[in-house]
């Protein structure tokens, strides 16, 4: 029972902390939704092993060393904020001009139903009409594992908040913990990151019938450059 206390405790803390509206956040819902499988969990991978070596990292003492270079955490900023522009620009364009995400998850959510071909039979070609309905042709637009983790990674990594959040505001918190209850709280921290991480890109899926509609595509598209350029902007002003 004592040593679940400092777990919980580190648990609470971590998802109070991740637990809201960001960038990681709302691209691994996109992905949730809009993605396969293997996809979606190189995603949820990447946020969870980065927020786990950040964390160890400040309970380890680096988060005092990147204090004291701000110049580096300069750098960061204004790397992440042209690259946060960059991407709410093309989400408020994609909200503009509805992309065929809706199709392609319309397409994907009708062949979860469909039957697979019989043993010596020719699959069906987009086009061809299949138990009263046409078979969409691949829109062609899905984001590849490769795009989804390099994106992910930058969201992750160029963005200067994670190190002042999770590397010097968690590693100090752990710090001030009794050293044998440090590094069971840091547990608990990371086993937040991993829980709400699996929790939004596996149980995201379950909007997909929902995200079918270009409507809903058009609204979230809005929001997600609403939520892009405040971010790259607050990154610019320093704040």
């Amino acid at each position: 029972m004592t040593a679940l206390l400092p777990l919980l405790a580190g648990l609470g803390t971590g998802l109070a902390l991740i637990v809201a509206i960001g960038v990681q956040n709302t691209y691994l819902l996109r992905l949730a939704v809009s993605s396969g499988p293997r996809v979606v969990t190189a995603a949820v991978v990447v946020c969870a092993v980065s927020d786990a070596v950040l964390i160890v990292a400040g309970v380890l003492g680096v988060g005092a060393v990147v204090e004291r270079f701000p110049v580096a955490l300069v750098v960061v900023r204004f790397v992440g904020a042209a690259f946060l522009v960059t991407y709410g620009v093309l989400a408020a364009r994609r909200a503009l001009r509805p992309s065929s995400d809706a199709m392609r998850v319309a397409d994907e959510a009708a062949d979860d139903g469909v039957p697979e071909p019989a043993a010596g039979t020719v699959p069906e070609r987009p086009g061809t009409v299949v138990a009263g309905r046409t078979r969409t042709a691949p829109p062609g637009q899905a984001v590849t594992m490769r795009t989804a983790v390099v994106t992910m990674l930058v969201f992750t990594w160029a963005n200067p908040h994670v190190y002042l959040d999770t590397l010097v505001f968690l590693g100090s918190v752990a710090n001030q913990q009794s050293p044998d209850d440090r590094w069971l709280w840091t547990v608990g921290a990371v086993a937040a990151s991993c829980l709400w991480f699996g929790a939004l890109g596996f149980g995201g899926r379950l909007l997909r019938p929902l995200f079918a509609k270009p409507l809903t595509w058009r609204v979230f598209d809005g929001l997600v450059a609403v939520v892009m350029l405040g971010f790259g902007v607050l990154l610019v002003v320093g704040a």
